[in-house]
Order: C-alpha cells, then structure tokens, then sequence
C-alpha cells in the first residue's frame, strides 16, 4: 500500500485505511482514494469550524489533531456544505463528488457499525449524486482492424500480443499489467481485478497466436533481468508497467490516424465488450463475467446498440416510406414494387 504509514493522519483514520486493506482487501490505488477523500473532507471542517490560521493555504491544512470528537461532531449539514464547497470552490465534477460521499459513507459506516466508535452516522441518510451516464467511447471494427494492423517498433510481437489482448478480452489495464506466465493455462488466463478479485476469462484463437508468437520471440531476447515471472517485459526485463504500455498505446493509435480522439487503453476495454455485443450476439451476462463487474449494471452501459440496428428499426416503419404530397396533389406512399 501507497504510504503505508499515513503519519499526517490520526489514528481514527489510520485505522481504517488499513481495515480497508487488510479485512476489505481493498486496492492499493482504492485505499490512497480514502485517504486523500478523507484528508480533504477533513480539512475542510478544520477550515470551516476556524481551527486553522486565517492565512494558511487549503492543501497546507494539516489532520494529524484530529479527535475522535471532532469526528463524532460531524452533522448531515456539515456533510451537504461540504459536498457544495467541493462543487463550487474545488469545481469537482458528479462523479468526483459522488466518489467522495461514497468514502465518507463507507468510512462512518465503519466507525458506527463495524466498531460502534461513535453513536450517529451522519452520512446514512444522504443520497449520492445523480451523475449523467454517458455512453462509452471505442472503436469500431474497422478502426480496431487498422490499430492491430499498425503495431511497429523493436518490440513488435509483445505490442501486438498486448492490443490483442485488450481488443478480445476486456481486460483492465492494472490487469495485463499483472499477468504472469504461470496465470494462462491452456487456453485460459488468471486476471486479478478490482478489490484483488480474481477471475478466469477463455482465450480465443487469436488471443493464443498472439501470445505464442511473442512469448517464442521473447525467449530468443538475451534480457539484462527476468523477474516476477512478468509476461509482458520492458527492454531491460522488468515487468512493462501501465505508464509504458499506455504509450505503446498512443504510439500505435498515432500510426493508425486514430490519436486525438479520446481512445485510451480503457477505451480498449470498452472496444472489446462493444464488439463482443455487437458482432458476436453476446448475452449480458456472459459480458459481466468476461469484464469483471459485480453488477449486471455496470455491463449495461457497454451494450448500447449499433447504429445500424437503430437505422433499420427506424426503417421498419409502416410511414417510413410515405412520400410528401406534390404541388397540388396528395400524400402517396411508395410501395415495394417502385
């Protein structure tokens, strides 16, 4: 875990940043979310109850005083000038807030019900903010034709390979990050997901030629270090990281004439579960497992239907072939035989 320490926190929130680790199993990348949520939230009382200098910047406000009195003190009021304070002063989008009061919820729920530290929960009745659901960006199957069809470089089996992989599995990119050899298994790979959940999604054949194909290459690579059993390595033999292969990505899109229009290793992701939909008349279900999600939900905004399909329902009209009247005549309808 990131700052494992957290010494500019107190105790009160220490010790739930590692209940979240080590009873939730929580994520390090979650657990640093808590504790920069909580340290804002908090510094924001201390602002607003004037415990703090006049002149002292926001992002200066130290927490490492704060009492468990201070936390209990914390009213339902406190919690919606808060969320417009974030809104307004700190421009936080839906999202960002809903993200918030969903840390502060979660956090209260674990001081007054998992150890009854305080009495009231002032976040219990608070609903979290409405936020827009926007249908995901990806590519269509042209352009993911054209993106496998534009890997070059030194490394040009292993950049192929990880496309592949995003393009026919949905993985995340913490995921690929993750793989080991050892995680595939005939034609199967061991993903570790969100919350260190682990799930096993099927290979198809390309994903299997993709992988045979650089893992032969990559064992004819004299490489200065092979470590952690990594599947995808850097030039030296490291484990490739996400920042390396989020590059990798922009460079291929480049090559492809796609760059500049939002896509993104997640955007891959969404390519995936979209084409899988789409192309392949995958069921719901079978996409919620294939993801990783823990609600059917989630895999709903993925599954938005094709252009086409809403163009030949808007055809299958009984007035979608209805002529305007000429000058002087009257509405005729065009029948199948014009």
């Amino acid at each position: 875990m990131a700052n494992q320490s957290y010494s500019d926190c107190p105790d009160i929130i220490r010790e739930y940043l590692f209940y979240a680790e080590t009873i939730k199993n929580q994520s390090p990348r979650t657990i640093q979310g808590y504790y920069i949520d909580l340290r804002t939230f908090f510094r924001y009382i201390k602002l607003k109850r004037n415990l703090v200098e006049s002149n002292i910047q926001f992002n200066d406000i130290r927490i490492d005083d704060i009492t468990i009195e201070i936390v209990a003190s914390v009213s339902m009021m406190d919690i919606y000038e808060y969320l417009h304070y974030v809104m307004h002063t700190l421009k936080n989008s839906a999202p960002t807030r809903a993200r918030k009061l969903s840390c502060l919820k979660s956090y209260y729920n674990y001081l007054t019900i998992k150890t009854n530290k305080i009495k009231d929960n002032p976040v219990s009745n608070i609903e979290l903010p409405s936020t827009k659901r926007s249908l995901p960006k990806y590519l269509t199957l042209d352009e993911s034709l054209e993106l496998l069809k534009s890997v070059e470089g030194s490394f040009v089996t292993r950049d192929y390979c990880i496309i592949t992989l995003f393009l026919n599995c949905g993985m995340r990119l913490a995921e690929l990050v993750g793989i080991n050899l050892t995680d595939i298994r005939e034609d199967t790979v061991r993903l570790v997901g969100k919350g260190n959940k682990e799930r096993i999604v099927f290979l198809n054949q390309a994903c299997l030629d993709a992988i045979n194909a650089y893992v032969d290459e990559r064992n004819g690579r004299e490489y200065k270090y092979k470590g952690e059993n990594a599947l995808f390595l850097s030039r030296d033999g490291n484990r490739l990281k996400s920042r390396r292969i989020q590059q990798i990505i922009e460079s291929t899109l480049q090559q492809a004439g796609l760059s500049g229009r939002g896509y993104s290793p997640h955007k891959l992701r969404h390519t995936a579960a979209t084409l899988m939909y789409q192309h392949g008349g995958a069921d719901m279900l079978a996409l919620k497992e294939i993801l990783g999600h823990e609600h059917v939900t989630t895999t709903e905004i993925y599954t938005h239907i094709a252009d086409s399909q809403i163009k030949k329902t808007m055809n299958s009209s009984p007035l979608s072939t209805v002529k305007p009247p000429s000058e002087g005549g009257s509405i005729s309808k065009k029948t199948h035989s014009e």
